[in-house]
């Protein structure tokens, strides 16, 4: 049965899952739809046109569905997704969107969001997600499956981070991270493979063989960026990561590619 603490206010309109426990002082908007078996321990303030999926876990004093921190907003009724079975520890933050960035902010499933993380306005967040403490979001960035997020690392708005990228603690994230990147430093640099991840994902020694080989001419072979981007091009045939890599840098839009240190984009 749904239990929902009598110190608890939950506006009319409400709609609350089957199973779901809505702990001591939680607020929850009239908007707000929340899916079977979650359990909201307590101070949790739940508030615009937020849905959230069905088994998530959330703790005190997470704020979910407030306005985009943004200075164009002007009280349209946008939206925050989430997904099923997350775990959203204390203090996080997550955002709606706004109309022009679509009107939504989506988090995929099964995503782990350590305490005072949090996720801007119209970001994209994939599954399996790991963000630590105090893991940062700007507006309109998207973020694959199996990320993790060090701590205190703050992403750039508008940057893509791509699946099963690993991003070190105290990163200043400003450039498009590659698919399977491994990034470090005050300032983001692309320092090789997220290999442990990649092994992790059942990737074979052979395919971790081609990767590797295709990362080293495509970064760190002579000439300008350019040639070596069009040298590597007939490698997207040897392995579906290598595609999924060369695709990602050419879907390249609003912010420069993260690079290895000391090499240039040209």
């Amino acid at each position: 049965m749904t239990t929902i603490d009598p110190t608890a206010r939950v506006e009319d309109g409400a709609v609350i899952g089957e199973g779901t426990t809505i702990g001591p002082y939680c607020v929850i908007g009239r908007d707000v739809v929340i899916g079977a078996n979650c359990k909201l321990i307590g101070h949790v303030h739940v508030m615009g046109y937020t849905a959230i999926g069905a088994g998530c876990t959330i703790y005190p004093f997470a704020s979910l569905g407030g306005a985009p921190q943004s200075l164009g907003y002007r009280g349209e009724p946008t939206k925050l997704q989430i997904g099923e079975d997350c775990t959203v520890r204390e203090s996080v933050t997550m955002n709606t969107g706004t109309v022009g960035g679509g009107g939504i902010t989506r988090v995929g499933d099964r995503g782990y969001f350590m305490n005072c993380s949090h996720v801007g306005h119209d970001c994209q967040v994939g599954n399996d997600v790991i963000f630590a403490t105090s893991a940062t979001l700007g507006g309109h960035c998207e973020i694959g499956d199996f990320v993790f997020i060090g701590g205190l690392s703050a992403v750039h708005q508008f940057t893509r981070i791509g699946p099963q990228v690993m991003v070190g603690g105290v990163c200043g994230v400003r450039g498009d991270v590659i698919p399977f990147g491994l990034v470090n430093g005050q300032y983001a640099a692309l320092e090789g493979l997220n290999i442990i991840g990649m092994k992790r994902r059942k990737f074979t020694r052979e395919r971790l063989t081609k990767v590797r080989s295709f990362y080293q001419k495509l970064f760190d072979g002579p000439g300008v960026f350019s040639e070596r981007l069009a040298a590597v091009q007939p490698m997207a045939s040897e392995d579906q990561a290598i595609a999924e890599i060369l695709q990602f840098i050419e879907a390249g839009k609003h912010r420069p590619l993260c690079l290895p240190s000391g090499r240039d984009a040209d």
